[in-house]
């Protein structure tokens, strides 16, 4: 598997997994029919968007076939007013390549980046009835607050965390490399 910067050319393969990813990880989450109404067209155009902000750094990871099968986003959201902060906007991977270590790959990447432009804390929205708030609870993300959100028409929890120690983070990949001797 690799994992790269993606470019303009990738917006389509990411569109597909962020589509096929929704309907698998949301699925008795949010309404079916607003899950089989994703367009892979409409993604595709919003990720050509979003690969050309200049303030978004978007990684995705790939097959050794060369397809996109997974990515992750971060961007400051225009409601997050914390000064010296951004957020991590999102990991989606396909289902078919779950528990290869490709989340834990691609969160490195965007905390390498966060690092590398100084950011102090990191905030992430993640519904509550997503397994994935596990993954960033076990990177150390705090949970700060709740909110209530309207998807499909329906009302939702949304889970804001953070990370207030990147430092940290980028260390936790470190021992979890050295304990299962992946530090060559």
């Amino acid at each position: 598997m690799q994992i790269r910067k993606a470019t303009i050319n990738d917006a389509e393969g990411i569109a597909k997994v962020h589509v096929d990813s929704w309907r698998t990880t949301y699925k008795g989450i949010i309404s079916d029919e607003f899950l089989y109404n994703l367009s892979y067209k409409k993604r595709t155009e919003l990720w050509i968007e979003n690969i050309e902000r200049e303030d978004n750094f978007v990684v995705i990871a790939e097959n050794p076939e060369g397809e996109i099968i997974g990515f992750a986003d971060s961007w400051k959201r225009e409601t997050n007013i914390v000064a010296n902060s951004s957020d991590l906007t999102s990991i989606y991977i396909l289902k078919e390549y779950h528990g290869r270590g490709l989340g834990k790959e691609l969160l490195k990447q965007l905390f390498l980046q966060f690092k590398f432009l100084g950011y102090q804390k990191i905030f992430v929205e993640v519904l509550e009835d997503n397994k994935t708030r596990y993954f960033y609870e076990h990177y150390g993300a705090k949970l700060c607050k709740s909110i209530q959100i309207i998807i499909g028409g329906k009302v939702l929890n949304e889970l804001i965390y953070e990370w207030d120690n990147i430092d940290e983070v980028l260390a936790k990949f470190s021992r979890t490399e050295a304990d299962s001797g992946d530090n060559h």
